[in-house]
């Protein structure tokens, strides 16, 4: 029997890695709520962008969190160029074009990234990366923490956006019907564009909490990118409140199966709990029956 403080330590662990994980699969559920596509370029542009917060702090000194406007502003003009100079343009309205372009997007990202970065694993060391803080009987990395909150924070703000704005209104209308949205003077291209943008916005901000306590190579990208594709199945396809709780469901699962099988068979609770929802309810936590 495991020590009651242990199992509340690896669920805290687990729910602030979940919501890092949900932030990752909000950008991917905004973008097939609306383009109707699978991103494949999606775990490669968040590995561009912990290079780009990587290289802030070790070139320019900037810390992780204060480049957090300046990568996140970044990641979102380098989605909106990508999605009107390549995708569209490559694409000619097929959705199978835009599945290829994407994946093409991704070996080219990986591969130039490789080439400029080598193989090598690199880190970053800050003045609160081994930080810790007591919460009751359990003491909590700093970094963790403040991923935590900030996450959350930022869903919270793609929350309002989405619902209180007339951008939000302009997305949830080109998604729920793009011909009569066009009808009604919504600029649609712009809307792809900008829903995209907001995508890898969302990876952005994810590399500015992830970096001081992760690290980077050219092929990281891949392992949160099979993560993300699951929580947005999980949560429902297109449903932003699935994809929050699936990500905090997912970090909680992986931290205890780790705890209970080791780090290296923890991530199989992930794919059980998945298959048994799938099984139960295919249309995901927060899906609608078609």
């Amino acid at each position: 029997m495991l020590d009651p403080v242990i199992l509340l330590s690896a669920t805290l662990n687990g729910l602030t890695t979940g919501a890092v994980y949900a932030l990752i699969a909000l950008g991917l559920t905004l973008v097939y709520g609306v383009l109707h596509i699978i991103n494949f370029a999606h775990g490669a542009a968040l590995m561009v962008a912990l290079y780009v917060v990587w290289s802030l702090k070790e070139k320019l000194g900037l810390d992780p969190y204060a480049a957090l406007p300046f990568v996140t502003l970044g990641m979102f003009l380098l989605g909106y160029a990508l999605q009107r100079l390549v995708i569209e343009k490559a694409s000619h309205g097929k959705d199978e074009n835009i599945l290829l372009v994407t994946l093409g997007l991704a070996i080219v990202m990986e591969n130039v990234a490789l080439v400029w970065f080598k193989s090598d694993t690199r880190t970053i060391d800050t003045s609160y990366t081994l930080a810790t803080i007591a919460i009751g009987p359990v003491m909590m990395a700093v970094p963790k923490l403040i991923a935590f909150c900030g996450a959350l924070a930022i869903s919270a703000l793609l929350f309002w956006i989405m619902r209180a704005t007339d951008l939000g209104r302009a997305i949830r209308a080109v998604a729920k019907e793009k011909q009569g949205a066009r009808l009604m003077g919504i600029h649609v291209e712009r809307v792809y564009a900008i829903s995209f943008g907001i995508g890898m916005a969302c990876l952005g901000a994810a590399a500015c909490f992830l970096m001081p306590m992760y690290y980077v190579n050219p092929q990281v990208g891949d392992g949160f990118v099979l993560i993300a594709f699951t929580i947005v199945v999980l949560g429902g396809m297109g449903s932003f409140a699935g994809a929050l709780a699936g990500g905090l469901l997912i970090g909680v699962v992986e931290s205890l199966g780790g705890l209970w099988f080791g780090d290296s068979l923890g991530q199989m609770g992930i794919f059980a709990i998945f298959i048994v929802v799938v099984l139960l309810r295919p249309q995901g936590l927060f899906g609608a029956r078609a």
